[in-house]
């Protein structure tokens, strides 16, 4: 299996996966506790963030966790969550989002990305004020 692949079973949703899918889990698990654990973490974050549970508990909990026996990469994320607990708080209980915000930069960013920066502001205004 690519490591894409693998990725892709490993963070779909158990009760999605075929039964070949499920048994080369299984063998990559009992090969690699480490990506078993993982992976574990992972489910129980990627349910934090999808049920929207702004039980403080919730996350703390996986934070405790994952800063006792997680992998580095875990314990990286997990301080930057800490960090910045606000925010972490924020998205977990909150229904405002700043994709448009985030399009409309896209969107203002992409000409000049398309000229490779040589683009002076005369000609990006141009181009973002009067579109074709």
């Amino acid at each position: 299996m690519t490591v894409r692949r693998v990725t892709d079973v490993t963070m779909r949703r158990p009760e999605q996966l075929t039964d070949t899918e499920r048994k080369c889990l299984d063998d990559l698990y009992a090969r690699s506790p480490a990506l078993a654990m993982t992976t574990e973490y992972a489910h129980r974050l990627a349910g934090i963030l999808r049920e929207r549970r702004n039980e403080h508990l919730a996350l703390e909990v996986w934070l405790a966790d994952v800063r006792l026996d997680g992998e580095r990469k875990l314990r990286t994320l997990a301080t930057g969550m800490r960090r910045d607990r606000a925010a972490t708080l924020a998205a977990l209980t909150t229904t405002h989002t700043s994709g448009a915000v985030e399009g409309n930069v896209t969107r203002t960013k992409l000409p000049k990305r398309q000229m490779y920066g040589r683009a002076n502001f005369d000609l990006l205004r141009r181009r973002i004020l009067l579109p074709p």
